[in-house]
Order: C-alpha cells, then structure tokens, then sequence
C-alpha cells in the first residue's frame, strides 16, 4: 500500500474527518490541526509496514496522529507550571449539560481558549484515556504537574463554559 496511492485515498476519506478532530482538540486553529492530519498521513503510509494488526488500524492511525500532534506542541514551546506540593482535587459543583443546554460548539470555543498546557493534559486524560504516568512521560513533565494542570483545565473550563452561561442568559 506504501505506493498505491488509490488504496491510500481511500483510506484517507475514511479516517480524515475523524482524525482531523483529534489533531484539532490539541491546537486552536484549523490550519494547524490540518498540518498535523496531513503530517501524519504522510507518516502513516510512509510507515504501513509496521502496522502489526494487533490493533484496529484507526487506533493505529490515531496514535499517530496524537504524536503528530504532541511533536508541532513541543516545536511551539508548550509551558507547563512544576507543581512542587501536591494538590488537592476542589470539590466544585458540577455543570449539569443537559440543564445548561451546553454545545459541542460551546464547549469546543471553551477549550480553545484554555492554555496549550491544560489543553494538552485534558485533551490526553479526557478524550484519549492516556493516564497520569503516562501523561507525565509523555509530555516529560511530573506525574503531579500533569494532575494539576488537568484538575486546573477542568476548572477553568468550567469558569469559561460558567461565562458562557451567564452571557447568553442560560442557567437561570
């Protein structure tokens, strides 16, 4: 398939709009999500001969394009604040969504406006299942810098999505 490039269009309007959402949860920017999809097709087809099979080859494809993602973050310099002393998770209340009538579009403009460094974090716990340890290996930072940039994200995401909100008259 290195060389057949019907087989690898193919694959790409299979996966691309999928793949393009997880490079764009790790950047603000369309453009930037979009270098990343592509980088990692190219990578992805350059390097079909170690695709094993003992995954699905979505999750193949995905882990790929994570680590495209993590590359162009670490080329842009992300800044993640050292934690010295651990700590405690804050017990905030939660948002009800069904209640406060939040978007994927709402939730998405919130996210964009969180530091890459929380971002990140969030982006890897949350949606992709990485844990902590592996987080922190990742990324090359403490296992307690990556909890506390995630328990930060989830707070100011909250704050934002709390603004929006308020801003738009939901929530009562």
């Amino acid at each position: 398939m290195q060389n057949n490039s019907v087989a690898q269009y193919k694959i790409y309007n299979l996966y691309a709009k999928a793949m393009l959402n997880v490079a764009y949860r790790f950047c603000t920017n369309e453009a930037d999500a979009e270098d990343i999809l592509q980088e990692a097709f190219v990578s992805a087809f350059k390097n079909i001969k170690s695709f094993k099979g003992t995954a699905s080859f979505g999750a193949w494809l995905k882990r790929i394009v994570i680590n495209t993602a993590l590359n162009h973050l670490k080329t842009k310099k992300i800044a993640f604040e050292e934690i010295k002393d651990s700590m405690e998770p804050v017990n905030e209340p939660e948002i009800d969504f069904e209640k406060d009538e939040l978007s994927i579009q709402r939730i998405q403009e919130a996210m964009k406006r969180l530091p890459q460094g929380y971002r990140t974090v969030l982006t890897l716990y949350l949606f992709e299942g990485y844990d902590h340890n592996e987080i922190a290996e990742i990324l090359g930072v403490s296992v307690s810098t990556s909890k506390s940039q995630y328990n930060r994200a989830k707070r100011k995401l909250k704050e934002f999505l709390n603004e929006q909100i308020y801003e738009q008259g939901y929530g009562g």
